[in-house]
């Protein structure tokens, strides 16, 4: 395993994220029960990854309890990068959602409670709140980070004007800056290359994109049906690889005759580009079989050449922009 600073903070972050999603306390449609879900988060410490990345809305709170109960059990707490995220809705109520004062302050113990420990390593908003001041949002991680109840923040998500702006605010004012920002990107979806990936350049942003493997696609050939509860009744996939099928089945074969020509798996060739653009920190891989933490790791020894680089790129076409 290779271990990089998060941006330009001084986080050592392991080249590999575990997104835990798909991990929870029981088993529901494409979510793994706790005693099959402690398996791969004990695999994974076992290849080197110390970043877990989770969230407080992830199975209505079970994955940041399984992620607690988990890593308590198998790793020492400082050794580890513990992720999560608030934004989306955790309660019926008006104030149970979003990125007031109010709803990060009780996000933030609510989370600590489950993943029981004092602190996170890095607290993530996990979309734009457009009926909240991005100042009142700013000050409130803030406070945060000061009370010791986070070491840094990040974002996920969001157009770059609007992460410009928030970075902005924050050095106007001298509050905590963000570190890392969350976005989708993969071979079948290169949008953020436009605009978000350059200003993380720009601005010394640590990058961990989600769904490098686009939710399974680029992981296998095009017709053939998926082998992951997940994949089957990921409705969200449904709506971001639907649009553009035909060209992104031209990606999906690009990468299957790389793979082919190297004799190794898709994912580890879609993965090795993804480690291989400028300014990617850790791809945030999602893991329900064995074989795929062990191809995730396989993959930061896979050296592509200019030209494999060139095979997998040339068949893209630009996708409408989506934070689904």
């Amino acid at each position: 395993m290779d271990y990089v600073n998060l941006g330009r903070s001084g986080l050592k972050v392991s080249r590999i994220g575990l997104g835990c999603m798909s991990y929870g306390i029981e088993q529901r449609a494409w979510r793994l029960a706790e005693a099959e879900s402690r398996g791969f988060i004990r695999r994974a410490l076992e290849l080197g990854i110390t970043l877990f990345d989770t969230a407080d809305m992830y199975g209505d709170g079970e994955s940041e309890e399984l992620v607690g109960r988990a890593l308590g059990d198998y790793a020492r707490r400082d050794e580890i990068v513990i992720a999560t995220k608030v934004f989306y809705p955790v309660r019926p109520d008006a104030n149970g959602r979003g990125l007031s004062r109010k709803a990060i302050f009780a996000g933030i113990d609510a989370s600590l409670r489950r993943l029981r420990t004092d602190h996170v390593d890095l607290y993530q908003i996990h979309r734009w709140d457009e009926h909240t001041p991005i100042e009142e949002t700013l000050e409130a991680l803030h406070d945060i980070v000061k009370a010791g109840k986070a070491r840094y923040i990040g974002a996920s998500s969001m157009l770059a004007w609007q992460f410009c702006t928030a970075l902005h605010l924050a050095d106007r004012h001298g509050w905590t800056r963000f570190v890392s920002m969350q976005p989708h990107y993969n071979l079948m979806n290169r949008e953020e290359e436009r605009e978000m990936l350059p200003l993380c350049r720009a601005e010394g942003i640590g990058v961990l994109p989600w769904a490098p493997l686009a939710r399974g696609r680029l992981a296998r050939p095009w017709q053939a049906p998926s082998s992951t509860d997940r994949v089957r009744h990921d409705q969200t996939a449904a709506h971001l690889y639907t649009a553009t099928e035909a060209a992104d089945e031209k990606v999906v074969d690009a990468v299957g005759a790389v793979a082919a020509a190297r004799g190794v798996s898709r994912a580890q060739i879609a993965l090795a580009w993804l480690l291989k653009r400028p300014g990617i920190t850790a791809p945030i891989v999602g893991a329900t079989q064995p074989t795929h933490l062990d191809d995730a790791v396989a993959a930061l020894a896979v050296g592509l050449t200019d030209e494999e680089i060139q095979i997998l790129e040339r068949p893209y076409v630009p996708h409408e922009v989506s934070f689904f």
